[in-house]
């Protein structure tokens, strides 16, 4: 499923601000990302219409099922590529904004193949430190 990078960035930031807050409004999305309230509104509109979040009538706002799989995909991108950058010595604030633009261009399968690789990466560190331990 494929939607605008724009929609996408405000789907990953209410998950992340639902981790970090529990309830998220729309001013908490003008506060994390630093947008203009007009913006947002019809950001949050507009994902409304096509069904990606929900919204009560206190006004916090709730990703529906296929908003949450899409917020899911991207910040998983998000998380494993900057973590990717920074162990290839890429400092943290380049890292993160680097993997913002990446996460919204990179393939299925780069991406499969980046997590893949990754994976593997961590048996092996796990493993030579339990036999380090032995």
């Amino acid at each position: 499923m494929k939607i605008q990078e724009s929609a996408e960035n405000y789907l990953e930031t209410i998950l992340v601000l639902q981790r970090r807050l529990g309830m998220v409004r729309s001013i908490d999305i003008v506060n994390e990302l630093s947008f203009s309230k007009p913006s947002v509104s019809v950001a949050m509109k507009n994902l409304r219409q096509n069904g990606y979040v929900n919204m009560d009538g206190a006004g916090y706002l709730t990703l529906t099922e296929k908003g949450m799989e899409i917020a899911q995909s991207v910040y998983e991108k998000h998380r494993l590529l900057s973590a990717w950058l920074c162990a290839l010595g890429v400092d943290e604030k380049t890292a993160s904004e680097d993997a913002c633009r990446m996460e919204h261009v990179i393939s299925a399968e780069s991406f499969a193949a980046i997590r893949r690789h990754a994976q593997q990466m961590e048996a092996r560190l796990k493993e030579g430190k339990n036999d380090a331990h032995s």
